[in-house]
């Protein structure tokens, strides 16, 4: 059995709150709640179910993987912050997951042809996250790695015959709507992301990719 499980994995940079116990490669429990403005209420709570639902001890877990954008800034706050106080009060290590690489994971699992795919996630009014993935002979590769772009270049960075995922909704543009799940990041966490184990808490922030802009009060 890989040595990094059981792993603890958090999603919460959109509007999916979820937590997952992977027990081995293909074992899980997970939890997810679909709904704006629940995760600094939600997510404990669903961490201590999927806790108690596959028999684990959070002393027992061998790594906390946890989502870390680029998202909504307050949604990475609220897992980074979660991950970071259960790593510290049990002395685990945590592994700070790409979010979109992840979603592409997930998305990857779904197609069974080769393909080139867009994941397109909302920033802000103007802008948008795009990475761009390839499916060649059942292999995931990153053709372009996460970047913040203005959504009007949108059309020279996209071909017809690409596949489109994300939140955003486009004018020119399909796009399937996806929500990256925990059990995804867990997945993520153990194929890729063993040389990315930190107990530097400290130091580990989201990968927010833009300044955050407070609202104007009126």
């Amino acid at each position: 059995m890989n040595k990094l499980f059981p792993i603890l994995a958090i999603e919460t940079a959109g509007e999916m709150c979820s937590a997952a116990v992977l027990l081995d490669e293909k074992i899980f429990v997970e939890l997810n709640h679909l709904q704006k403005h629940i995760h600094s209420q939600k997510l404990i709570e669903m961490i201590d179910i999927v806790l108690a639902q596959s028999s684990v001890k959070l002393k027992e877990i061998k790594a906390v993987a946890v989502s870390m954008g680029p998202g909504s800034f307050t949604g990475l706050r609220i897992g980074a912050a979660a991950a970071k106080g259960l790593a510290f009060g049990s002395s685990l290590p945590i592994i700070p997951v790409k979010t979109l690489d992840a979603l592409a994971l997930q998305i990857f699992e779904s197609i069974s042809q080769d393909v080139t795919f867009n994941i397109i996630s909302s920033a802000s009014i103007d802008e948008v996250y795009f990475a761009k993935y390839q499916i060649i002979e059942k292999k995931l590769e990153v053709k372009t790695q996460t970047k913040l772009v203005e959504r009007t270049a949108l059309e020279n960075l996209t071909l017809s015959n690409e596949l489109n995922f994300g939140n955003v909704i486009l004018s020119n543009t399909e796009i399937t709507n996806v929500h990256l799940r925990a059990g995804t990041v867990g997945k993520w966490a153990y194929l890729f992301g063993s040389d990315l184990l930190t107990f530097d808490y400290d130091n580990l922030e989201p990968n927010y990719l833009k300044q955050f802009v407070g609202k104007r009060r009126l």
